[in-house]
């Protein structure tokens, strides 16, 4: 009796614990996000000095100088933004070719930080929200695949048409294994790709209530 109240109490107290750790874990993150920032750009740097100089016009106090310069810069960086969405990307492309890669030991340095950043500019959905949503039902008439196509245009192999589909992992629907399946075994899905994603992702809990039925009617 006396263990089963035991066991009962240590299971309440773990799931209040699992309740509880996600929030935790989040502020321990945030706190470390936090310090590192300060590290960095905090007043106490040097970039931080920076940041107060821009500020001094508008306040002697050098907290207050800091906060306004940090915005004052805020504001630049999004101007710049605004620039470059109007057409300004090109002519400050050509500016930096003819100055910044023209220097020999910077150039390498900048190349490699332009890669990095092109990496981190690449919009995560973009590729998937090009492909199509299709049926692949395996063997003609068998297990129904919900994949991607990626490319409307079929592939000969060995005599055949083929077409390169993707099929995703769940619940991460941007990866998963890229296979080349005979056309004739490939039917449109006749969904949009928001609802691809939220089968995907729900691990089939949302399931293709109208694509199903026309999946089936094309089986047939």
């Amino acid at each position: 009796m006396l263990k089963k109240s035991f066991q009962s109490v240590l299971t309440t107290w773990f799931a209040g614990l699992l309740v509880l750790l996600p929030l935790t874990l989040t502020l321990i993150l945030l706190a470390w996000l936090f310090g590192l920032l300060n590290s960095l750009v905090g007043p106490s740097t040097v970039i931080g000095r920076l940041f107060a100089a821009l500020g001094q016009p508008f306040s002697s106090s050098p907290s207050l100088s800091y906060l306004l310069g940090t915005l004052v810069l805020l504001a630049a960086i999004y101007a710049l933004g605004l620039a470059v969405q109007l057409g300004l990307k090109r002519p400050l492309a050509r500016m930096t070719d003819v100055t910044l890669r023209r220097i020999p030991v910077f150039n390498k340095l900048y190349n490699l930080a332009e890669r990095f950043v092109a990496l981190l500019d690449k919009k995560e959905g973009a590729d998937i929200e090009a492909m199509s949503p299709v049926w692949c039902f395996f063997g003609g008439k068998g297990v129904a695949v919900l994949a991607l196509l990626p490319n409307p245009e079929p592939v000969e192999i060995d005599g055949r048409s083929y077409f390169a589909v993707l099929v995703p992992t769940a619940p991460i629907p941007v990866g998963g294994g890229l296979l080349y399946v005979p056309i004739d075994w490939v039917k449109p899905a006749n969904m949009g790709i928001d609802a691809f994603t939220s089968i995907y992702v729900s691990m089939g809990i949302n399931p293709p209530r109208v694509a199903a039925v026309e999946a089936d009617a094309a089986r047939e």
